[in-house]
């Protein structure tokens, strides 16, 4: 599914909190990644978020 701009920052962002707050993490990353929203890009790159746009 293609995002907009605005959906991919808001899917990223809110993965991102919930990786904060101690979501298991669906991807292998490196050991020196740290950021969460690092981690949710690389999810978001390989198509591993679980949120779901319901688009009206």
């Amino acid at each position: 599914m293609k995002y907009t701009r605005f959906e991919k920052a808001r899917i990223i962002g809110s993965r991102a909190l919930q990786i904060s707050y101690g979501a298991p993490v669906l991807v292998d990353y490196p050991e020196d990644m740290l950021d969460p929203i690092d981690i949710a890009e690389l999810e978001f790159a390989q198509d591993l978020v679980p949120i779901t746009v319901v688009k009206n």
